[in-house]
Order: structure tokens, then C-alpha cells, then sequence
């Protein structure tokens, strides 16, 4: 047998040579257009794709895909402007350790306005994080779609909403508005599950101010139209506002720490050396005893989350209740509250809205829920009537009543009526109970019960106004006492507010390993 000694190739120049050809293509790719469109950027005060991807992954984990892409379109002279990437950046890197995807429109090539390869790109990007089971986010900075490209821009986005709505509750789906975003492009932000946006830079809208004006004669700017405190404050579209990227960006890291990777994943839980038997006894003194007199809720939830932190959401609208993620004991759990200091807490259209959107997506993810209930009712008037309070508060029923993640109701102080049964009661099935000494459970107000109770008998009374006070009084004797609801096992306890913390943590251990079968069926018809 001969043994024939192995030659030298002469591959290894070539590919040297390649290989350092590779290398300065590489860095042409990750200069982009040049310096000068780098300069307009900066000019607006917006950062440059990526250098936004920069923030938001951990240093030195992000992973570029598809950097060499180029579209292949013609006519309008497309065919002699092909740049790479096509104007979005798309990868993945890691955010406090876990994998997360991300895509960056370029607002330095065309715009940043979506085409076929462009669109195929975020297709790619969105199809690997399905099968890894990991968050999206996209950084939207774009012209829309591509004129010149026609009915394939069009089609992109189609791709683009089609894998929204697969991924919906399957994966979080963050969208980050960082410059205009307008027509159907933001038809995809409306499809995420949060959507954030920066003050002066971000513009989010169907139809821009010139059409505005020439179809209804109103004169409005971007902003004013579609600005980041538009959609914080009036529409409800923006969950976030910020005044710079680098604290919007720092606040996705955020939320995405609170998140899992996935449904089928519970969030990361977090050592966050607040002893989980710590007493609440601020809280004694936090909460007045009148039930008509205002106090701050966001101060209990300070009271009773780990070391007072929490992330709220939609904290602009819909300001009468309070939807957050906070830690208790370190883990992750969602907390929806009335907010007594705003129009006494009541329950309107926004306010159902908001909170049944929160609930959807906690049991989307496996987040438990908390509810901190002191709720005068839904609010009365022909405004809220005709607007469809009716549909909008049962939107906010249903999402409890779907609900399968642990949940737990404390009633702090009064629960009256419809607004009572929605805010996660016994009866639409929250699994525990709690209500602290003093609270008022009933269909009204007592002295709105007694006029209507026991209205003959205070007519004819000699003295009306005796009359009323002393009914008023047996009312709540007989029927609004702290324990009448637990008596009939619709309050499974009342407990000292100085053990709130203590025992909410304790219900969620309990709970932790709850698991539910739902009926069999395509899906609910949820109200409208």
C-alpha cells in the first residue's frame, strides 16, 4: 500500500484574497449610504439603525442576517440605485442574556420605505423568531411602501401583518416608532403587543395632515395628528412615550426582562431581596376610611410590589384604572387597579379597553393576575352609553372570564354594582378572594340603596331627613358589612391590609401550578 503525502492547494491564496475582498464589502455594508446620510439623520435627532440596534441588544451579541440583500426591481431607475440591505436592518442578539429578534428600518436608503427584498427580509426575520420562540422587536422608521415597486410593496406588507397575527400570543411582539410610520404601515405596530414611541421624532398615522386637510378642511400637524403624546393620551395606540431613543430603547430591554420567551415559557423569574413576608403597614394608613375620599393607588401597589418597583402601562390613558408588570417574591405578575384619585375610579369606555387588552395579553404569556379593586361603578352618561360602554365593558368581562393564568381579587375599600362582578370577582372566576376590614360590596352606594329601598317610608316619615340616616345606617348594617360577602363565599377572606403583600404572594405560590381546560373551539367571539 502507498501512501501518497498530501500536496499544497492553491486555494489558500484565493482564499485569503476573498476573504479580504469579503471583509471590505462587509464594511462598506456597515457604513451604508456614507457619511453625509449618516449627518441628515443625526440632524433630526435620530440615531441611525444601527446604532439603535446597538441599544437594545447586549454589547457584542448581535447577529446580522441578510446584510447582502439587494432588491432586484426596475424602471424609475431602481436598477441603477441598488443598495444593500434595502434599507432595513434585521438579526438577533441577546437582551439581558436572551435571544430576541429585531429589524431596523434605514431611514438613509429610500427612506426606509418597504419593497419586495425589504419585505422579505422582516418575512425571514419574523419566520426564524417563530421557530426559535423568541420576542420581535422592529424599529420603525419608514416612508411607507415603495411606490416604484408597486403592488409587490403592498404585498410585503400583507406578508408582514399575515405572521403578526400567526405570532399574536405566541411570541411578544414589540414595535418601537422612531420616525414616521404611515398608511398601511402601521397597521403592523396596531398588531404587536406594545407599542412604543419618542417625542418629536415618531409620527404614526393612516392618512398624513395634507389629506387631512384637503378631505375635512382641518388643519392639523404631524404631531398634533399622530405624535407620540397623541397616541400616548388620546388614541391609546402608544403604551409608551418617551423624549429620547436611548430611554425608549432602555425601557424595551425592560419590559422584555419582565416577558417570557414565549407562551409556553412562564417569565424569568428575578432575586430581588424584598422579603416576600415584608408587612404592608403604610397601608393602614394609606387608604381612608370614607369611601369618597380620593387617595392614590399607585401607592399601594409601591406598598405591596418588590422594593416598590413596577412598569406601568398606558400610563396616559385611560388614567381611571392602572394596568402594570411588577415582582412579587420575584415573580412576574400583572396587576390591573382602579385609580380612585381619577374620577373616583370608575370604569368607563377607556378605561374597559385598556384593561381587558392587558389582561389578554398577561394570560397570553402566563403572567399571573392581581387585581386591586375599590370601583364606584361604570360611569354614567349619554356620551359613554352611545359610545358603546355596554360592548367596551364586556370586552373587559370577557378577557377575565377567557382568562386561565392564576388570579387573585383584593378588594381594598368599596365594590359596587356591574363594575364590582367585572373586576375579576368570585362569580366570573378569580381563583382566591381577599378583602380587607371595612370594604363595601353591594349593587350601590347606601345611601343611593335606601333612597331607592326604602323611598315610601322616608316620604312619609315626619322628619325625612332622620328618616333617611337612620335606614341608611340598617342598609349598611344588614347588607354592606365587611363580612356579608364572605358569609356567602364570595370573599374567601378578609385579611389586616398590613398582610397584603404576605398573602398575595402566598395565593400565587399556591396557584403556580394551575392548569385549566377551555372548551373545544376554534376561538371566541370576543365583543367589539
Amino acid at each position: 500500500m502507498t501512501i501518497v503525502e498530501a500536496q499544497p492547494t492553491q486555494a489558500a491564496p484565493h482564499l485569503r484574497s476573498t476573504t479580504a475582498e469579503l471583509t471590505e464589502l462587509r464594511e462598506s455594508v456597515l457604513q451604508g449610504p456614507g457619511q453625509a446620510a449618516t449627518d441628515a439623520q443625526h440632524a433630526k435627532g435620530k440615531l441611525t439603525a444601527r446604532e439603535r440596534m446597538e441599544l437594545l441588544f447586549d454589547k457584542g451579541s448581535y447577529t446580522e442576517v441578510e446584510g447582502f440583500r439587494r432588491h432586484r426591481a426596475t424602471g424609475f431607475g431602481l436598477e441603477n440605485r441598488r443598495p444593500y440591505t434595502d434599507g432595513v436592518v434585521t438579526g438577533w442578539g441577546l437582551v439581558h442574556g436572551r435571544t430576541v429578534f429585531a429589524y431596523a428600518h434605514d431611514f438613509r436608503v429610500f427612506g426606509g420605505a418597504l419593497g419586495e427584498a425589504h419585505a422579505e427580509k422582516i418575512h425571514k426575520l419574523m419566520d426564524l423568531a417563530e421557530a426559535a420562540g423568541a420576542p420581535v422587536v422592529g424599529l420603525c422608521d419608514g416612508a411607507g411602501a415603495r411606490i416604484q415597486e408597486g403592488v409587490t410593496a403592498l404585498a410585503g406588507y400583507g406578508g408582514i401583518f399575515q405572521r403578526n397575527v400567526r405570532n399574536s400570543g405566541v411570541i411578544p411582539q414589540i414595535s418601537v416608532i422612531l420616525g414616521p410610520c404611515a398608511g398601511g404601515a402601521a397597521y403592523s405596530p396596531a398588531l404587536t403587543d406594545f407599542v412604543f414611541m419618542v417625542r418629536g421624532i415618531s409620527q404614526m398615522f393612516i392618512t398624513g395632515p395634507d389629506v387631512v386637510q384637503a378631505v375635512t378642511g382641518e388643519v392639523i400637524t404631524q404631531d398634533a395628528l399622530g405624535g407620540a403624546d397623541a397616541h400616548a393620551a388620546t388614541s391609546g395606540v402608544a403604551a409608551f412615550a418617551y423624549d429620547d431613543e436611548e430611554n425608549c430603547l432602555e425601557d424595551v430591554r425592560y419590559l422584555l426582562s419582565l416577558l417570557p420567551a414565549n407562551n409556553r415559557e412562564l417569565p424569568p423569574r428575578a432575586a430581588t431581596g424584598d422579603p416576600a413576608d415584608r408587612r404592608t403597614e403604610a397601608l393602614l394608613d394609606l387608604v381612608p376610611g370614607d369611601p369618597n375620599r380620593s387617595y392614590d393607588m399607585h401607592l399601594v401597589i409601591e406598598e405591596i410590589a418588590d422594593n416598590g418597583e413596577y412598569f406601568e402601562v398606558h400610563e396616559q390613558w385611560g388614567t381611571n384604572i392602572i394596568c402594570a408588570l411588577a415582582r412579587l417574591d420575584g415573580h412576574v405578575v400583572g396587576i390591573v387597579a382602579n385609580q380612585p384619585a381619577v374620577t373616583a375610579g370608575v370604569l368607563d369606555i377607556h378605561a374597559s379597553e385598556k384593561a381587558a387588552r392587558f389582561v389578554q395579553t398577561c394570560d397570553a404569556f402566563n403572567i399571573p393576575l392581581v387585581t386591586l379593586v375599590d370601583v364606584p361603578g361604570f360611569l354614567p352618561g349619554v356620551d359613554q352609553e352611545h359610545g358603546g360602554i355596554i360592548r367596551h365593558g364586556a370586552k373587559l368581562l370577557y378577557a377575565y372570564c377567557n382568562a386561565t393564568v392564576p388570579r387573585v381579587q383584593l378588594i381594598l375599600r368599596k365594590a359596587y354594582g356591574g363594575a364590582y362582578i367585572v373586576m375579576d370577582s368570585r362569580s366570573i372566576g378569580t381563583d382566591l378572594s381577599l378583602a380587607w376590614p371595612g370594604n363595601e360590596i353591594a349593587v350601590m352606594g347606601a345611601e343611593g340603596a335606601a333612597n331607592v329601598v326604602f323611598r315610601r317610608d322616608i316620604a312619609s316619615a315626619d322628619d325625612p331627613d332622620e328618616a333617611r340616616v337612620r335606614l341608611v345606617k340598617e342598609y349598611k348594617s344588614r347588607l354592606m358589612h365587611p363580612y356579608y360577602a364572605a358569609e356567602r363565599g364570595l370573599v374567601d377572606d378578609v385579611i389586616d391590609p398590613a398582610e397584603s403583600r404576605s398573602r398575595l404572594i402566598g395565593a400565587l405560590a399556591m396557584l403556580r401550578s394551575k392548569q385549566v381546560s377551555l372548551p373545544s373551539r376554534k376561538h371566541g367571539n370576543q365583543p367589539q
